[in-house]
C-alpha cells in the first residue's frame, strides 16, 4: 500500500517516478504464460478439469492403479482413442496379460473402434503375453542375459520400434502388475520398474502404466511404482450408505496443481466420465 503518492512526470525518455515512494511491503508481479503445446489432454469429460484445464504434462509417465473392475483398462484404451480422434496423436496398446482380439471387441460397445484404427496405422497393439513366457537365460557373445532381463529389453525394443513407426506421441501398459510379479525382491522390483520408465520415456510418448491396486483403504501401504511415477491416479469401488461409489483421485502429477480429492466417476456407453464439482466425503 502506497504512503507518499507524488506526481509522476513525462518525461521525454518516458515515465519518471520518485525514488521517495515508501512501501508497507514489497509488492511482486508474476506473469505466468502457459504453452498448451506441453500438455497432453486426455479428452476424458472432468478429467483434464482436476489438471488444472491442461492435461498431463508431455512425455510424463504416468500409474494408474485400480481394484478389479473399476476402468482401468477403459481409462487406458479412452486416452489413446481420444487421443486420435480428438487431438490427431498416434499412441500404442502394450498387452501383458489380456487377449488383443477380445479387447478389440470389448470396446466396441463404447463405439470406440481399435479394429480399423489398427488398419489405418493410427493405434499399435503389441501382444506381449510371450514375452512373460521367455524362461530361459538367453546368449548374446560371451555375454548371458537372463530372462527377465531379456523380457524387460525385448519389450522396449518393441515399444521403441512401434513409436518410430507410428510417431506415437502416447501410450498405455496394460498390465504392470504381470510384470511386477517376476521380481519378488523388493530392490529387484524397483530396479525393473525403473528401468522400464527409463526405457519407455526415451520414446518421449505420454503413458500410461496400469497397474493393480494392492489395498484400498485410506492406510494402505504405497507401491513402489508410486514413488517411481511422475504422476499416481487411484481407481477405488467405495461403499457408502447409498450403495457402491466409484472414485476417481489423482495423487500426484508433478508440475501440477492439481485436484486433491476423490471425484465420482461413472463408466457410461461413451466411456469414464469424471464429476469434479461433486465430493464424496
Amino acid at each position: 500500500m502506497l504512503t507518499n503518492v507524488r506526481k509522476c512526470p513525462l518525461r521525454r525518455r518516458g515515465v519518471e517516478v520518485s525514488n521517495n515512494l515508501k512501501f508497507k511491503q514489497p509488492i511482486f508481479y508474476k506473469i505466468s504464460e502457459v504453452d498448451l503445446r506441453e500438455y497432453a489432454p486426455t479428452g476424458i469429460e472432468g478429467v483434464d478439469l482436476m489438471l488444472e484445464g491442461y492435461g498431463i504434462p508431455r512425455g510424463y509417465v504416468v500409474l494408474v492403479l485400480g481394484s478389479p473392475g473399476c476402468g482401468k483398462t477403459t481409462l487406458g484404451v479412452q486416452f489413446l482413442y481420444n487421443g486420435v480422434v480428438k487431438f490427431n496423436e498416434n499412441g500404442i496398446l502394450v498387452l501383458l496379460e489380456e487377449d488383443p482380439e477380445m479387447l478389440k471387441s470389448n470396446m466396441l460397445r463404447f463405439g470406440w473402434d481399435l479394429y480399423r484404427l489398427e488398419k489405418e496405422n493410427r493405434i499399435a497393439i503389441i501382444d506381449a503375453s510371450p514375452i512373460r513366457f521367455i524362461t530361459k537365460g538367453i546368449k548374446l557373445g560371451e555375454t548371458t542375459i537372463g530372462s527377465r532381463e531379456f523380457q524387460l529389453l525385448s519389450l522396449i525394443e518393441k515399444i521403441k520400434k512401434e513409436s518410430e513407426r507410428l510417431n506415437a506421441k502416447r501410450l498405455v501398459i496394460d498390465s504392470l502388475s504381470t510384470f511386477t510379479l517376476q521380481y519378488p525382491k523388493e530392490v529387484e522390483r524397483r530396479g525393473a520398474v525403473l528401468n522400464l520408465i527409463q526405457g519407455i520415456a526415451s520414446t518421449g510418448c505420454t503413458t500410461l502404466l496400469i497397474s493393480e491396486l494392492v489395498g484400498s483403504s485410506t492406510e494402505r501401504k504405497y507401491q513402489i511404482e508410486e514413488y517411481l511415477a511422475h504422476g499416481v491416479i487411484l481407481l477405488q469401488r467405495l461403499l457408502r450408505a447409498g450403495g457402491v461409489v466409484h472414485a476417481f483421485m489423482i495423487e500426484k502429477m508433478r508440475k501440477v496443481n492439481h485436484d486433491v480429492q476423490p471425484r465420482p466417476f461413472k463408466i457410461t456407453q461413451n466411456g469414464i466420465v469424471v464429476f469434479p464439482s461433486e465430493v464424496i466425503f
